[in-house]
């Protein structure tokens, strides 16, 4: 078996000709260029794109499988070049009510093996959706009726960015999954961790004991490719061996997960919207302590305190290391030229986080530069925690 990188949570901004997609995501993110990026500078090889539901993707796919340059296998998935499988999944955005009797939104990571699977499901999905075409669209469902059409059609369903304050089961819906899935919590083999938080702080609701734990980018930029992403242990690149990783079967597992010192993440903490300030302290902000104002969005670390139900973290047996990783981008001094001279000097980004000593980066780009990787890479770092929708900072020591 292999070891081998995959980052399931991408977005689409554009289609090949133009047509929105993920309004908020770059317009060089499209379906064969975020391929490219994965195969080419990125070193990832399995990319779970989730705007493939769109009629527009749908087309780009097509187009692009004429090419050539990637095909369809029968084990799930699109093979590019060889050297990445592209899963093709869709983001919607389920209605949830909470036990006040309040309706949130949370958002479900739905993927597909083949083609024909997801054009399907979007046929479907379109009665309950008011524009197919867009990304992330709020159906009239909710994640209880979601789960058996995106089974219908052979797909996978899992929790998105389950602790964030806008559109997440756990951020703004429910204080338990199972209170929302009921008799088929069984049926949802993981869930995304998102970038406020990590395996520790998960580890302390007790219904996520026996689910596997995803680190991924939720990349709106080529650049944010795998600034999260996970390692996998699995015979080949294909839909078929990811799900068995993540259902940890046959011997397939996630190895590791990569990801961000969740204080990196720009809902970590409490942001008061009244202060336009971030609000810290060991015990969980549920309103301001300045103004008294509950015109708050909640930060990840304060919602898991509040929700939690074990008083310290015991992670179970088989849960894999969670690996705290800084990428390149978020690294002080290096910019664009300087990670471009990296790649062009040792291909990709996951041979520069995970197979290079600090003298091979030296003598690309000077001690400097190169310390700082190597600094960030073990950890030695000073962290202001973010809040409010804005990413959190380092200072490099």
């Amino acid at each position: 078996m292999n070891e081998l990188f995959a980052d399931l949570h991408v977005h689409i901004g554009r289609s090949e000709n133009g047509k929105p997609i993920k309004i908020t995501a770059a317009r060089s993110l499209n379906f064969a260029n975020i391929a490219k990026e994965c195969a080419e500078r990125k070193g990832i090889n399995i990319v779970g794109i989730i705007d493939c539901a769109s009629p527009y993707v749908i087309e780009d796919i097509e187009n692009f499988l004429k090419t050539g340059e990637a095909y369809e296998i029968k084990d799930g998935g699109i093979v590019y070049k060889d050297k990445v499988c592209i899963i093709l999944g869709s983001e919607i955005e389920t209605a949830e009510i909470n036990e006040q009797g309040k309706t949130g939104s949370a958002h479900n990571l739905c993927y597909f093996p083949t083609l024909k699977d997801i054009k399907a499901f979007s046929n479907e999905m379109s009665t309950h959706i008011k524009n197919i075409t867009l990304s992330s669209q709020r159906a009239d469902i909710s994640g209880y009726e979601l789960i058996d059409i995106v089974e219908k059609y052979n797909g996978v369903l899992i929790p998105a960015h389950a602790f964030t304050p806008h559109k997440s089961y756990y951020g703004n819906c429910t204080k338990s999954l199972k209170r929302i899935f009921k008799e088929k919590y069984d049926r949802i083999p993981a869930i995304e961790l998102g970038l406020s938080s990590d395996t520790f702080l998960a580890d302390e609701i007790s219904e996520l004991e026996n689910k596997t734990f995803l680190t991924n980018s939720d990349a709106h930029s080529l650049p944010k490719i795998a600034r999260e992403y996970n390692k996998i242990l699995v015979n080949d690149i294909s839909f078929k061996e990811l799900m068995k990783a993540i259902k940890m079967e046959d011997g397939r597992k996630i190895v590791a997960n990569y990801g961000l010192d969740p204080k990196l993440g720009k809902y970590h903490r409490t942001y008061c919207e009244k202060c336009d300030k971030r609000i810290e302290g060991t015990a969980p902000v549920v309103s301001c302590p300045d103004c008294d104002s509950s015109n708050i969005t909640m930060g990840v670390f304060d919602r898991i305190e509040v929700i939690k139900d074990k008083p310290t973290t015991k992670s179970p047996d088989f849960r894999p290391p969670y690996v705290y990783q800084i990428p390149l981008q978020f690294i002080p001094g290096i910019g664009p030229k300087v990670i471009d001279k990296l790649l062009n000097a040792f291909d990709t980004e996951m041979n520069i986080l995970h197979k290079l000593s600090k003298d091979d980066i030296e003598g690309v780009v000077g001690e400097k530069i190169a310390n700082n990787i190597y600094n960030a890479c073990n950890g030695n770092v000073d962290i202001q925690a973010g809040g409010g929708g804005v990413y959190g900072k380092i200072s490099v020591g």
